[in-house]
């Protein structure tokens, strides 16, 4: 399976080993899981174009097709994810990382 901007994955909570194993082999390949939801579906392909009148065509940075991909090489989005899913320092309760939690910075 190539890499892409996103991947979803629909699960129940008593399908975690699966799930675990998904998360595993997507997430070194997707730079947003989106866990029981949709992504937009916008796909990142030579043929899809963002454009039109300037200023929407004065940058190389687009939101779609591949010159997005320079946007979205990283950080990871983990958007729903189950608790136990997170990486240990992105789960709630983890102190050692710094984070914005409601646009709040928490040591």
């Amino acid at each position: 399976m190539p890499g892409s901007l996103t991947a979803s994955i629909h699960s129940e909570p008593d399908e975690s080993v699966l799930t675990r194993r998904l998360v595993e082999a997507v997430a070194p390949i997707a730079g947003r899981l989106v866990f029981n939801g949709f992504p937009t579906g916008v796909r990142v392909s030579w043929a899809q174009h963002h454009g039109g009148p300037w200023p929407s065509t004065n940058t190389l940075h687009t939101s779609v097709g591949v010159t997005a991909v320079r946007r979205f090489l990283r950080p990871m989005v983990w958007q729903d994810a189950p608790q136990e899913l997170l990486p240990e320092e992105l789960r709630d309760g983890h102190t050692g990382t710094p984070r914005r939690v409601d646009g709040t910075l928490r040591p």
